[in-house]
């Protein structure tokens, strides 16, 4: 029920001009909002609470999860806090090791995961192993988990250094 543009009637299932809201509709809660000598009830879903409901009660309860904005139950939220990653129930200012950000949802996801580095391999340039006084090294790593999300980038799994040649004539002048 709304009385036009009445901003006191959102989320009402029955309202009062003068009173604002009589009943809430479903998964809102009543409050009684009181203003000088004036009071009314609102219908609303409070920020950093969960509804916690029964045949009998239907009451809301604070989250207990630092920088939640809105929780699924007493130790789980659903939503963090702007500036917070939301990961596993919990609010975090970054993600944990092994997980990567999700900037748009503010949300943590397994990220890539990479294996150990192989040994730098031989000194060349050009192909080549002599002939030179410098050249470059390289060393790999293997995927070995893949993102949960293509956008997210995995890392560097070449490297290459600058090394000094072991022979830097060779031999038979070639």
């Amino acid at each position: 029920a709304s009385y036009g543009p009445n901003p006191i009637c959102k989320g009402c299932l029955s309202c009062s001009k003068d009173n604002g809201c009589i009943r809430c509709q479903h998964k809102l809660f009543f409050f009684l909002r009181r203003e000088g000598m004036r009071q009314y009830g609102e219908c609303f879903f409070p920020s950093g609470y969960y509804g916690l409901r029964t045949p009998d009660m239907n009451r809301c309860s604070r989250c207990r999860i630092e920088n939640c904005d809105s929780c699924f139950s007493r130790d789980f939220c659903t939503k963090c806090k702007t500036g917070f990653y939301s990961h596993r129930g919990r609010c975090f200012q970054g993600c944990p090791p092994g997980f990567a950000a999700l900037e748009e949802l503010m949300e943590c996801v397994e990220g890539c995961e990479v294996g150990q580095w192989s040994e730098w391999g031989t000194c060349s340039r050009n192909n080549k192993t002599c002939g030179f006084k410098w050249g470059l090294e390289t060393r790999t790593r293997q995927i070995v988990k893949k993102p949960a999300k293509d956008t997210i980038p995995c890392p560097t799994i070449a490297e290459s250094r600058r090394c000094k040649m072991a022979v830097r004539h060779c031999p038979g002048g070639k």
